[in-house]
C-alpha cells in the first residue's frame, strides 16, 4: 500500500504545482507605445515570477474602455488587469467595483505625483496605480516657425497658433499646418475639445448641472476648431486620433500638434521621428483664460473587485508602475523612452531631463492642470476634459460623433450643437439631475 500513497502524494505535489505555475493574469491595455513597450519587457517580470504568466488584450482606446466598462459593471471577469484612466477610477472605486491597491513600503507610495495620486484615489484610497501621467501641451516645428519669422510665445493664444499654421501649411508639399484629434470619443475628440471649450471660456454644465453645449463659448471654439483643420489640417481630419496623428507627425507632416505631452518622447526620438531633431514645446494654447486649456490624465493599472488573483495582480502593477521600471526602460531604451507624469524621481533624474528635452514643458504642464478649477464659470463636476459623473461617458461618446460630423461636414457646427445639447438633456434627466 505505500507505493500508490507515494505516488499519489508525488502527484498531489506536482499537480499543486502545475496550479501554481497556472496563475495566468489576463492584461486589458491601449494599443499606446509605452504599453507596447511594457508588454515587451515583462518578460523580465515573468522570469522573476515563474508562478505568473501574463495573457494580453491589446486594444485602440475607444474599443479598449467599451470592454473593460462593460466587464467591470457585469462583473464579467475577463480581465485580471485593466488598464483604465482618471475618469473611471474614482466612480469605479467608490461603486465598490475595484479592489483597494496596498503596494508595499519599497514601492514609495509617496514618491508618485500628488496630482496622479489624487486622480486615482477615492476616500482616500488608492484604486489605480499610474503607469504613465500626461497633460496636454504644443508641439511645434521650430524649423518652420523660424523660416516663416514667427517667434512661438511659452503659452500662445489660438489666434497666434492659427496665425503660424497658415504659414506653414503646404499641402502641396505634404505639410499641414496643424494636426487636432477628430475621431469621435468622450477621451478622444472630446478631450481635446473640451480644454479648447475651456480656454474660450466655456463648460460642460452649470451649477444646476444644465448642459451648456448652445452657449457662446461653445459655438466659438467648436466653429474654431472646425475651421482650422479644414483650412490648416489634413484630409481626413474626422478619422484621425492619437496614433494616426503621431504617424504622420514622425514622417513630417505636420507643422503643429496639440495632444498628449507623452507624445513628445516618440516625435523626439530619431529611431521612429524624421524631425526629432526639429521640435520645440510650448505651453497649450488659451484664449479668454488659461484655466482648464490643458488637460490631467494618467494611464494607470487596476484590478476589478472580486478577482481571485489579487494578490499576483498587484504584484504585477508594482512591478509595471515601479521606479525600478523606470530604470529598466531607461537602461533598455535610453531615458528619453521612459514613461513619465507619475514619479518625482523621473524629474529629478539629472540623465532623464538631458536626455529629454520635452521634461520642463510636460512638467510644468502637469502641475498647471487643476480638476477642481478648470472651467472660468463655476462648474458643479471635477475634471478637466472630462466631467467626473458616471453620464460622462454615454454624453462624450455621443456629442464626440456630432462634433466628428461637422468637422466632416456632415452637419453645421450649430445643427451639431443643437443634437449634442438634446442628448446630454436627455441623459441629464434620466439620471435625475434635473426635471
Amino acid at each position: 500500500m505505500r507505493l500508490p500513497t507515494a505516488i499519489a502524494l508525488a502527484c498531489s505535489l506536482l499537480c499543486a504545482t502545475a496550479a501554481q505555475a497556472a496563475t495566468e493574469l489576463v492584461v486589458a491595455t491601449v494599443n499606446n507605445g509605452h504599453m507596447i513597450e511594457m508588454q515587451k519587457l515583462s518578460k523580465h517580470f515573468e522570469a522573476a515570477n515563474p508562478d505568473i504568466k501574463l495573457k494580453w488584450v491589446t486594444l485602440e482606446e475607444g474599443v479598449l474602455r467599451q470592454r473593460v466598462t462593460t466587464d467591470i459593471a457585469t462583473k464579467g471577469g475577463q480581465f485580471d488587469v485593466m488598464t483604465i484612466g482618471m475618469y473611471e477610477t474614482p466612480i469605479w472605486g467608490k461603486k465598490g467595483w475595484l479592489a483597494e491597491l496596498k503596494p508595499d513600503a519599497a514601492y514609495d507610495i509617496d514618491d508618485l505625483l500628488p496630482a496622479m495620486r489624487q486622480g486615482l484615489s477615492a476616500n482616500g484610497k488608492l484604486y489605480a496605480a499610474p503607469f504613465y501621467g500626461e497633460s496636454s501641451m504644443l508641439m511645434y516645428r521650430k524649423d518652420l516657425a523660424d523660416k516663416a519669422g514667427f517667434t512661438m510665445p511659452e503659452r500662445p493664444t489660438w489666434t497666434q497658433v492659427k496665425e503660424l499654421a497658415a504659414k506653414i501649411h503646404n499641402p502641396s508639399a505634404g505639410l499641414y499646418g496643424i494636426c487636432l484629434r477628430g475621431k469621435p470619443g468622450w477621451g478622444d475628440n472630446m478631450a481635446f475639445i473640451t480644454t479648447m471649450v475651456n480656454s474660450f471660456g466655456g463648460q460642460w454644465f452649470d451649477m444646476q448641472w444644465k448642459p451648456q453645449l448652445e452657449t457662446k463659448p461653445w459655438k466659438e471654439a467648436v466653429t474654431f476648431y472646425v475651421d482650422l483643420l479644414k483650412n490648416y489640417g489634413p484630409p481626413g481630419s474626422s478619422s484621425n486620433s492619437f496614433n494616426e496623428i503621431l504617424a504622420l507627425y514622425n514622417e513630417g507632416k505636420c507643422g503643429m500638434w496639440v495632444d498628449a505631452t507623452i507624445a513628445a518622447s516618440f516625435i523626439t526620438d530619431a529611431k521612429q521621428s524624421k524631425v526629432a531633431d526639429k521640435v520645440a514645446f510650448a505651453q497649450a494654447p488659451t484664449m479668454v483664460t488659461p484655466k482648464g486649456a490643458n488637460w490631467l490624465w494618467a494611464w494607470a493599472l487596476a484590478i476589478p473587485a472580486g478577482s481571485q488573483k489579487t494578490d499576483a495582480a498587484q504584484k504585477f502593477i508594482s512591478w509595471a508602475t515601479s521606479k525600478d521600471y523606470v530604470q529598466l526602460v531607461a537602461k533598455t531604451n535610453g531615458w528619453a523612452a521612459v514613461p513619465t507624469g507619475t514619479r518625482k524621481t523621473t524629474y529629478l533624474s539629472r540623465e532623464f531631463r538631458q536626455a529629454a528635452k520635452f521634461a520642463e514643458a510636460e512638467q510644468r504642464a502637469i502641475f498647471s492642470a487643476n480638476p477642481t478649477d478648470s472651467t472660468l464659470p463655476k462648474s458643479p463636476y471635477v475634471g478637466v476634459q472630462f466631467a467626473a459623473i458616471p453620464e460622462f461617458q454615454a454624453i462624450g461618446i455621443a456629442v464626440g460623433q456630432q462634433m466628428s460630423a461637422a468637422l466632416a461636414g456632415k452637419a453645421t457646427v450649430d445643427e451639431a450643437l443643437k443634437a449634442s445639447q438634446s442628448a446630454a438633456e436627455r441623459e441629464m434627466k434620466k439620471a435625475g439631475y434635473f426635471n
